[in-house]
């Protein structure tokens, strides 16, 4: 008689966890998998400079996403939906330089796979050569699944995005949360497990109540990543001119900040501006002769 398999519980085993972890290579989609099994949670963040990826890379972020969010926090557009192929694919490479370990993950923006799944590849495969990403990101549930198709047959590991789907503000009239009511739940439902089944390797939930969230989670086998999704995610991602207390005005309530960067940078320039006004910079030490 066959004996039932043991429950799946989670492990803390360091020497395999994503975050923190040590090692000489690229984090991959098949180490992604492994957590999931594992049950261990993971961090996600955006970037889009050298820079910063190389600091979030030496404090063991795991994964970074090349978001088209870059729109809104770091080119001064309104909204994603302006961003193009060549900004997400410049930025990308940027930071593939500036890390050695994470997952680089490129946003394809709005325009670049809606035509369908050929252009699709045919931009998927210009973040993967041009700038060298380990992996691409579409948002859109079943009406995205035959991209999505594709471009895991051609070899591209996608990430899929489902719920509140930035580039169409326009549609959704602002940013709403979305899986209220039943019909709602079922066809936010149905859009993950389409993308699964076509082969996604992970998907965004973003502004989705914390119990759909969680069954979502519960009924995929690929990780989930909230964003104002809950806590039953498998990993968490946030904007990081978000959650550095960067950016000005208002933020989402789903965001935590952990800095308050604006307000050092602020403190930092005008201590700069007061000294060349004053004449104590530059000093003797820090003058050729």
């Amino acid at each position: 008689m066959t004996q039932p398999s043991p429950a799946r519980t989670p492990k803390n085993d360091s020497s395999k966890a994503l975050y923190g972890g040590k090692g000489s290579r690229r984090i991959t989609v098949r180490d992604i998998a492994a957590a999931k099994e594992r049950g261990e949670k993971w961090p996600m963040l955006t970037a889009y400079d050298a820079m910063t990826a190389s600091v979030f890379d030496e404090a063991g972020i795991p994964v970074m996403l090349v978001g088209d969010s870059m729109g809104n926090c770091h080119l001064g557009y309104e909204s994603t939906v302006p961003v193009t192929m060549d900004e997400i694919t410049i930025l990308s490479a940027a930071v593939v330089r500036g890390t050695k370990r994470a997952l680089i993950v490129g946003d394809l923006p709005f325009g670049s796979y809606q035509e369908g799944p050929v252009q699709a590849l045919r931009n998927a495969t210009r973040l993967v050569k041009e700038a060298g990403v380990g992996a691409v990101k579409l948002e859109g549930g079943e009406r995205s699944a035959h991209q999505v198709e594709l471009l895991v047959s051609a070899g591209i590991p996608v990430m899929a995005h489902v719920g509140l789907t930035p580039q169409s503000v326009n549609a959704f009239g602002g940013y709403p949360v979305q899986g209220r009511g039943e019909e709602a739940a079922q066809q936010l439902l149905r859009d993950a497990k389409a993308v699964q089944d076509a082969g996604a390797f992970a998907v965004v939930l973003e502004a989705v109540p914390a119990e759909l969230a969680a069954e979502v989670t519960r009924s995929l086998h690929i990780p989930t990543v909230g964003i104002g999704a809950g806590s039953d995610c498998d990993a968490q991602v946030l904007v990081w001119t978000d959650m550095a207390g960067l950016t000005s005005g208002h933020v989402p309530r789903f965001v935590k900040k952990y800095a308050q960067l604006r307000e050092v940078l602020g403190d930092a320039a005008k201590a700069f501006a007061e000294d060349v006004v004053g004449g104590a910079f530059p000093a003797e030490e820090h003058t050729f002769h």
